[in-house]
């Protein structure tokens, strides 16, 4: 009898172990506070819990798994097994997708930005780049053209952006010290203390980032159609945490992706973009526009001469850059065409 209650004993033990084993955590390491820049990832949670019967979860965390320009250094470790991060935070280890953060590249919707950075994922000279971090690209946080909150007297023609201090990240620092401005790289974490400070007078931001990092609380002024560019922030994952998922849960995380892009996308136009007037207006924010002439030629003088650059930087890095600047216009001009 004792040696049947034990074996017994031994079943519901192994048993016990055996449904653990079936249950699987991810900790996500994010940023900052929920805001429209996390909104897919926290879709995505949602929706493996969901799909899973939360068997499989995503512990998202903002802050306290690592600091932003360390996440695809985390990931690379396994420190944790998903993680968000922006090219323009570290260029050198992501060189490859920064070509997506090449100023005045075009991009004039949050869809073309979706899909054109979906489709750069898939490039296999992306695919090595990250594959360097044991890293695999999930999905892309879209965002609008970036534009400046800035403190003191207001820029009236892109001569007033002479010296200038503006925090400014990738292609978008290059379009701003074209017109004489003084770019500095920082994270958007480290931005409202440079502003309280006085390091920097103007910020380049998606709207959402002005709203969540304070920015218009210390702003004079917005610029509306600058529109130098944007930066291209992936969600990753770490490559073997990816494959040593079961096949059900792997497919209930992929499977995900565009429905929480699709969340993320509604989300931003239709909450966000709605909030962003009304909260300049409510702080007193002047709103400078630039007239066609001056934009056009800043775009002439910026555009063709960072694309050069950028070709030849990353060639010399052994990567395949012309290939990857022609795949990216290639794909936008499609994308525009509507085919």
């Amino acid at each position: 009898m004792q040696k049947y209650l034990s074996y017994t004993a031994v079943a519901a033990i192994s048993l016990a172990f055996a449904g653990e084993a079936m249950a699987t955590e991810w900790n996500v390491s994010l940023w900052g506070k929920r805001r429209a820049f996390t909104e897919h990832v926290e879709k995505m949670a949602e929706l493996v819990s969901a799909k899973t019967d939360g068997d499989f979860t995503l512990n998202i965390s903002y802050g306290g798994l690592s600091n932003n320009r360390e996440n695809l250094d985390g990931i690379s470790i396994g420190a944790f097994e998903m993680a968000q991060f922006c090219a323009g935070y570290h260029r050198d280890k992501n060189p490859s997708i920064t070509v997506l953060e090449l100023p005045f590249l075009g991009v004039e919707t949050l869809d073309q930005e979706r899909k054109l950075s979906m489709a750069l994922y898939d490039h296999p000279a992306v695919e090595a780049d990250l594959a360097r971090w044991n890293a695999t690209l999930l999905m892309p946080s879209p965002m609008p053209q970036y534009n400046l909150v800035g403190m003191g007297d207001a820029p009236r023609s892109l001569g007033d952006f002479e010296g200038l201090s503006v925090r400014a990240t990738g292609g978008i620092g290059a379009a701003m010290e074209a017109v004489g401005a003084v770019p500095t790289s920082m994270t958007a974490t480290e931005v409202r203390q440079a502003m309280d400070s006085g390091v920097v007078k103007a910020v380049a931001f998606a709207p959402h980032a002005h709203m969540a990092f304070g920015t218009i609380e210390n702003g004079d002024w917005w610029t509306a159609n600058l529109n130098p560019g944007t930066v291209n922030c992936p969600v990753v994952a770490n490559t073997d945490a990816l494959e040593g998922l079961s096949d059900e849960h792997r497919e209930a995380l992929l499977g995900s992706i565009d429905e929480a892009l699709d969340h993320y996308v509604d989300n931003y136009t239709n909450n966000t973009m709605e909030a962003w007037g009304p909260a300049l207006e409510e702080r007193g924010i002047e709103v400078i526009s630039f007239d066609e002439a001056s934009l056009k030629a800043f775009e002439e003088a910026v555009a063709g001469p960072a694309a050069a650059a950028w070709i030849e930087d990353m060639g010399n890095r052994g990567l395949p850059a012309q290939d990857l600047y022609d795949f990216a216009t290639d794909k936008l001009a499609e994308l525009k065409g509507g085919s």
